[in-house]
């Protein structure tokens, strides 16, 4: 799948199992800049304990995964392994929807890496990553 819409991002969102737990919703993307923007919307189940509000880490460090690995995706028509993820947790995210931009900072022979920021429902950042994937082309 090399022709990418926002569409097909959705329907390759709903595939896997997980990503469709999550309910990530793709909400914008540019293959010819390599940026995805996926929307997570808040699930209980989402979050550290039974009696917590706050969103696991984990939970946003596969939003960070994935739309990295989608920034890619778009412009090689494929997904890609992860090699590497760098996370920095900003803040915590309490009862909220989260939106990750993924932006695609280079993609060579072998290696594309992708920042990605994650913001909450009101615009705060939440978290930053950095992601390696091994990109065969």
């Amino acid at each position: 799948m090399t022709d990418w819409t926002l569409a097909s991002l959705q329907e390759a969102l709903d595939d896997p199992p997980y990503q469709r737990f999550l309910g990530l919703r793709a909400v914008a993307m540019d293959a010819e800049a390599g940026t995805v923007t996926l929307a997570l919307p808040f699930k209980r189940d989402l979050c550290r304990s039974s009696k917590a509000p706050e969103i696991h880490g984990g939970v946003t460090a596969a939003l960070i995964d994935i739309a990295g690995d989608y920034a890619l995706a778009i412009r090689l028509g494929n997904g890609v392994p992860t090699i590497d993820l760098r996370i920095d947790y900003l803040r915590m995210a309490v009862e909220t929807e989260l939106i990750a931009t993924a932006r695609v900072v280079k993609m060579g022979r072998t290696l594309g890496i992708v920042d990605v920021e994650v913001q909450d429902k009101d615009g705060r950042l939440i978290a930053i990553g950095r992601a390696t994937y091994y990109v065969k082309r």
